[in-house]
């Protein structure tokens, strides 16, 4: 069985990327496990913290990425660029201070996102491209998940309701698991 694991960059209850997470289970193809992790609880990163030892948030994210074939990072977009939080996330459980083994590298990673704007995670998703690459992960780039305008895709209880984005959404969903249960046979 393949096992892939979705990350929303959002902290925010109300979050389209959580929701598109949360979207993006059951359509996972048969086969493939899919769950979800969480940044919820990281604290910012601060060396002298992990000398003491890592904490318990962070280490249950570690756990999960080295347990998955996949990472799918669903990623906001603040200011044009990775969201804080989520880069810090990524920051703790990338680093290697004590001794820990590199979760990401050759590991399958995948990037999807949307916002309530016009390019639905452009930028964002081409600032994780050289995050991803120094942090030796294995970026799938058979597709790229972009899309726009939110607001108009989900309702107030944050189902995916657009049937465009919900077919592209599945595409990607089941290309991803794909490639992935390819490079892990």
């Amino acid at each position: 069985m393949t096992k892939l694991i979705g990350i929303s960059g959002s902290l925010r209850k109300a979050s389209y990327n959580k929701a598109l997470l949360n979207a993006a289970i059951p359509l996972a193809p048969q086969g493939v496990s899919f769950t979800t992790g969480t940044i919820e609880g990281i604290p910012l990163y601060n060396a002298d913290v992990e000398r003491e030892g890592v904490p318990e948030a962070v280490q249950v994210l570690k756990d999960q990425i080295a347990a998955a074939d996949g990472v799918i990072l669903f990623t906001p977009e603040y200011n044009n660029s990775i969201p804080g939080v989520f880069k810090n996330a990524i920051d703790w459980a990338s680093s290697s201070m004590t001794g820990a083994p590199n979760v990401f590298a050759g590991r399958a990673f995948a990037l999807a996102g949307t916002s309530p704007g016009p390019f639905g995670t452009l930028l964002s998703q081409n600032a994780w491209l050289p995050v991803m690459r120094t942090l030796g992960a294995d970026l799938w780039s058979g597709k790229r998940l972009m899309l726009p305008k939110a607001g108009s895709l989900f309702d107030k209880e944050g189902q995916l309701v657009d049937e465009g984005a919900k077919a592209r959404l599945k595409a990607f969903v089941e290309a991803f698991a794909d490639y992935v249960a390819r490079k892990t046979a």
